[in-house]
């Protein structure tokens, strides 16, 4: 009942991999892009999901983010929240341009980080006519720096931005494993339960970060997207998942229509590939996104 196409765009200057998933109805579709977690890939969380999506009747585009993955761009696994808003956008060109989609009906949908990434790529792109995020973690700065202490937020901007500086002068990126033992970027057991495991460990996912991506995603703000985004907005969360505290404030400060509904999982990655889970969640987002989008 859908087709999966692989397809290739550009962003800024670099190719970009990814599968959009089509429907076998007739005619231009209502589209959603959707994005995934740190240092994801399109095998992973977001093409469960985009898959599920296409199974409720939208085209549905996962893409691997310029230095990952498939997709080019260097240095390799650079996690820079403002060059996945701007693959994001790159994104919507290109289901603009689609034969199959209805460039008035495009919707954006983020998991995990990307939930962050997608709010504010629709803060700023009218094209973009409905939201919905699906366990989403909305940075909030002042929250950072009340986990980290002012001296360790510091230090990890400046490690990130002496990493950078590295890169820049010899072309060689500092690394940390993604998940693991020791210093990584996701320390959380559950992550490792994820990526590390052959249950996330997708052939094309590789499980490293570079440092240098500190000096942006330590100060990365999501929560400062909310107030500017208008458009029709559903939050898909749980008590168990990962800060749900954030997905409340950054719910509150929405200024379109919206609405936020309460799952029961395990914690945050069974978000990523149960498929009860998925079921669920996708049945809230298709609803969202019929409403939203017509």
């Amino acid at each position: 009942m859908v087709d999966t196409h692989r397809i290739t765009f550009e962003s800024h200057g670099a190719p970009i991999v990814g599968d959009l998933f089509v429907p076998a109805r007739e005619g231009r579709l209502a589209a959603v892009v959707v994005d995934g977690p740190l240092t994801s890939v399109k095998e992973q969380a977001q093409g469960n999901h985009a898959r599920a999506l296409a199974e409720r009747g939208f085209v549905a585009l996962v893409f691997d983010h310029r230095f990952f993955g498939e997709s080019g761009g260097q240095p390799r696994q650079y996690e820079s929240p403002p060059k996945k808003v701007e693959d994001l956008r790159a994104a919507v060109d290109f289901l603009v341009a689609h034969e199959r989609v209805d460039s008035k009906r495009i919707g954006a949908v983020g998991v995990c980080a990307g939930a962050g990434y997608v709010a504010a790529a629709v803060a700023e792109d009218p094209r973009i006519r409905a939201f919905a995020a699906v366990a989403g973690f909305f940075h909030d700065v002042a929250m950072q720096l009340k986990w980290m202490g002012e001296a360790g937020f510091e230090a990890a901007i400046a490690a990130g931005r002496a990493a950078r500086e590295r890169w820049e002068a010899t072309g060689q990126a500092d690394t940390i494993p993604a998940v693991g033992d020791g210093e990584v970027a996701m320390p959380l057991a559950e992550a490792f339960n994820y990526y590390g495991t052959p249950r996330g460990a997708v052939a094309n996912y590789v499980n490293a970060f570079a440092v240098m991506s500190r000096e942006h995603t330590v100060p990365f703000d999501a929560q400062s997207a909310a107030p500017n985004i208008r458009v029709p907005t559903a939050l898909v969360h749980s008590e168990k998942a990962l800060a749900p505290a954030l997905a409340r404030s950054f719910h509150a400060a929405l200024r379109g229509p919206k609405a936020i509904h309460w799952l029961t999982s395990q914690g945050q990655v069974d978000f990523y590939d149960d498929p009860k889970l998925i079921a669920a969640a996708a049945d809230l987002v298709a609803v969202h996104l019929r409403a939203a989008l017509g």
